[in-house]
């Protein structure tokens, strides 16, 4: 871990910032993060407390991905019956970036602007707008910016998706549930989110990788986080940075 898994420096966050915008077009992006499921056997006497809303047993898994499918960050060990806002509020990442103890860079202008942002992560509709962590826009009937900034930030998002995908079918052992002391459960997954990034330096290959994910499921979004009012300017700024000229990209008309 101290090796794969090191909190992040000034340089690192830098060089994941300029990742995302060269290969996600998304910029002053800090990292990908969600939540999964992982599955295990029913432990004795726990009740309902790791029975999910898909009707197994799991623990929950928080992670954070960079442009280069590694691990970030991880958080293992919620209950299953916790969701994506319920494990990141209870998180040291959550407790990091409130204290201010990250060391997240200051904000940048965007490309081509004078437009100053702050440094964000990206997540899906569970988690909580906040000055460091954007959201899709709500809502079906969306006006053309906003569907737009919504596909933008699931091309950035795509990441720590696939990143789940390929840990759980290169660590086969997330193909059936863990039947092992939760403790346990919890050390195998950390030590196989610290081997993926081990053999993600090592094994040369530098594609996207789309694989489906075999037991790692989707945490449902029943317990949303309150939006942060004062960050709908940022998403705001983005989302018109990214239908300008000098944020747009050819293809996302068609896309959307």
């Amino acid at each position: 871990r101290e090796e794969c898994l090191t909190t992040p420096t000034d340089e690192a966050w830098a060089q994941i910032a300029a990742t995302f915008l060269e290969r996600a077009n998304f910029p002053n992006c800090l990292g990908a993060v969600d939540g999964k499921h992982v599955r295990i056997v029913k432990p004795l006497q726990s009740g309902s407390l790791y029975h999910n809303y898909k009707q197994y047993f799991s623990i929950g898994l928080l992670a954070v991905a960079d442009a280069n499918y590694n691990f970030v960050c991880v958080d293992v060990g919620s209950y299953g019956k916790d969701s994506d806002s319920t494990l990141f509020r209870n998180s040291t990442l959550w407790n990091a970036i409130e204290s201010g103890t990250l060391h997240i860079p200051r904000p940048a202008s965007l490309p081509g602007t004078d437009v100053g942002v702050p440094y964000t992560f990206v997540g899906d509709e569970a988690f909580g707008l906040s000055t460091h962590l954007l959201r899709p826009y709500s809502g079906t009937h969306l006006t053309v910016k906003k569907r737009v900034f919504n596909y933008r930030l699931s091309r950035a998002r795509r990441y720590v998706e696939c990143t789940f995908g390929i840990l759980s079918n290169k660590w086969r052992i997330f193909h059936r549930p863990l039947d092992v002391h939760v403790d346990f459960c919890v050390d195998i997954v950390k030590c196989c989110c610290v081997l993926h990034n081990f053999v993600r330096a090592r094994d040369g290959f530098n594609f996207d990788d789309s694989l489906s994910v075999c037991g790692l499921e989707e945490f449902i979004n029943d317990d949303v986080m309150p939006v942060n009012r004062h960050s709908n300017r940022h998403r705001d700024a983005l989302a018109n940075y990214f239908t300008s000229e000098a944020g747009q990209v050819p293809w996302q008309m068609g896309s959307i």
